[in-house]
């Protein structure tokens, strides 16, 4: 590694990069907002510096030597690396826009009731919130932080845990099941309507959990959107099987109530994603620690199954 306490003076580079450009004191002077005296002076220095001529001087004309050439190339490329970093670092400070993209029934359910408490500690942030089912591309999409539920395999992106979930079975309160009685137990749900949803959220597992050998429910509705299903049950429709995260509105508004003290722990967890340079962007680092802090005291405060 070079000793930088031997590098030549910033100001004369500087000087020398423009005159070289220009091959002309003046023009270079008006460039750095000097006189043509202070640009002869730097050069002068330099050259005396270095031991080397780098400008052949034809009364008021200059030109530049094969050397001075060769040394301006690399004083340039070396400046322009400079002008680019400091740029990045000035469009941190001015890139106040969070783009958050998330699955469609965390963004509605748990993201949206809740982050007004950002923007109103951050007013000078502009949140874009996006939901879809797709996996979106954060570079390609112009996406700051990806809100995933998954298994956490995601390349090219920083990925951290930010939750794990569990499912159990939901009903409105006034439920009863076709013998008119309310489910008590999971062999209740025998005589219940199970409502149907995602193929990728079958019943199985919380009922080997539960050590009950339905079947899976099947025909009549298949609805693959949790809040409508959701929905369903809350209007007395039938008995869901419901992450925590996504019911916990509804049960504390007291139109769902969890059945059951069975919690089966989610295959998949929900990941807080961002490119590399993420991390770098003050609207990114402040609504991660956000929304941390904020799970975690969803955690303490809705009976967290786990």
């Amino acid at each position: 590694m070079a000793d930088l306490r031997k590098l030549p003076n910033l100001a004369a580079l500087r000087a020398f990069d423009a005159a070289a450009r220009y091959e002309c004191f003046s023009r270079a002077a008006e460039e750095i907002h000097v006189t043509p005296g202070a640009i002869s002076h730097q050069v002068r220095a330099l050259e005396e510096e270095l031991g080397l001529q780098l400008f052949i001087r034809h009364g008021k004309r200059i030109s530049v030597t094969e050397t001075g050439q060769r040394f301006a190339a690399t004083i340039r490329k070396s400046l322009s690396e400079i002008a680019l970093a400091a740029e990045h670092l000035r469009s941190l400070n001015r890139q106040q826009r969070l783009v958050i993209s998330s699955t469609p029934s965390f963004a509605s359910r748990w993201l949206a009731p809740r982050l007004w408490k950002f923007i109103d500690a951050h007013p000078d942030v502009e949140v874009v919130l996006q939901s879809g089912s797709h996996l979106s591309d954060l570079r390609l999409d112009g996406v700051d932080v990806g809100l995933r539920f998954g298994r956490g395999h995601y390349s090219g992106v920083v990925t951290e845990k930010l939750t794990d979930d569990y499912y159990y079975p939901v009903a409105a309160p006034a439920y009863r099941s076709k013998r008119g009685k309310k489910p008590a137990k999971p062999a209740d749900l025998a005589h219940c309507t199970l409502l149907r949803m995602d193929q990728r959220e079958t019943w199985q597992p919380w009922l080997k959990l539960a050590g009950l050998e339905l079947a899976e429910p099947s025909g009549g509705l298949v609805i693959e959107d949790s809040s409508l299903t959701l929905r369903q049950a809350a209007d007395g429709g039938g008995v869901a099987l419901s992450r925590h995260i996504i019911a916990s509105q509804e049960i504390a508004a007291g139109e769902l109530v969890r059945l059951f003290d069975v919690a089966l722990k989610a295959d998949e967890a929900y990941y807080f994603v961002h490119l590399p340079e993420g991390a770098e962007k003050p609207a990114v680092a402040a609504f991660r620690k956000w929304i941390f802090k904020e799970m975690k005291a969803f955690r303490e405060q809705s009976g967290w199954p786990g």
